[in-house]
């Protein structure tokens, strides 16, 4: 099984098989457009114009599963991206990221690469922590 085996649906709802992007460099990101990250959005974007015509992909899944940091529908979502930080890499539908309801996707991608952890002798990691598992 890989990557390419999954099936997601764009945020337009439409069905997408990632097999359609076999070959490529994928980022395969954890998005939430309301969160004090989310300016990391341009950064995304700069990073996916840099080197989208040398096969490397971005692909944004929103989720709202993270102290409810992304609160609107799925047209929303995609509005907000592109208004506010000029989107054009992919979107797609929000997701879970973690537990017994996260998508297959998901399961998948963190059984490859288990979590290591925060560095909890620093104060970034702390935060982390507690906001990833204080809700």
């Amino acid at each position: 099984m890989s990557i390419y085996d999954f099936q997601v649906n764009s945020i337009e709802g439409k069905p997408v098989s990632l097999s359609h992007y076999r070959g490529k460099v994928l980022l395969i990101v954890n998005t939430a457009s309301r969160c004090g990250y989310s300016r990391q959005f341009a950064d995304l974007q700069k990073l996916y114009e840099a080197y989208v015509k040398r096969g490397f992909e971005i692909l944004g899944f929103s989720c709202n599963q993270f102290k409810g940091k992304e609160p609107g529908s799925n047209l929303e979502v995609q509005h907000y991206c592109e208004g506010s930080f000029g989107v054009t890499f992919p979107l797609f539908e929000k997701v879970e990221v973690r537990g017994p309801s996260a998508h297959p996707l998901f399961q998948y991608v963190t059984k490859q690469a288990p979590f290591q952890g925060f560095d909890a002798e620093t104060s970034s990691g702390l935060w982390m922590r507690d906001f990833l598992w204080t809700q």
